[in-house]
């Protein structure tokens, strides 16, 4: 009978220790789904805000979920249709893309400082 008595006192206390896992930081699996869902609304609706095509954003996004992204494109497009708001263009270049030339450096005049031409070894 004791042992029936401590199992009813040790219950509830593993009961609350594993009701804790959550504050321990592991996620589930639903928890890590709902996440990839919002990151790719959210990816999805930035690309229709730059004026990128779905498929420039599937490119561009690899590893986000392509229902995901696409939701939320969908949604933003709706938005900004509904309330007249234009597409505003990205500044920066897609990763990957050529990058524009450098300009050359100039001195305090204003003058372009040429590089030194340096001879070929044979």
């Amino acid at each position: 009978m004791p042992a029936a008595r401590h199992l009813r006192l040790l219950l509830p206390a593993l009961l609350a220790l594993l009701a804790g896992c959550d504050l321990l930081g592991i996620e589930g699996a639903a928890a890590v789904a709902a996440k990839r869902d919002v990151e790719g609304k959210a990816i999805g609706g930035a690309c229709r805000h730059a004026g990128r095509a779905i498929e420039d954003c599937y490119t561009l996004n690899r590893r986000a979920d392509k229902a995901a992204v696409f939701a939320g494109w969908r949604e933003m497009n709706d938005y900004m249709r509904e309330n007249q708001i234009e597409a505003v263009a990205p500044v920066l270049p897609p990763p990957g893309a050529p990058q524009p030339a450098a300009s050359a450096p100039a001195d305090d005049d204003g003058e372009v400082i040429e590089a030194p031409v340096r001879a070929r070894s044979r």
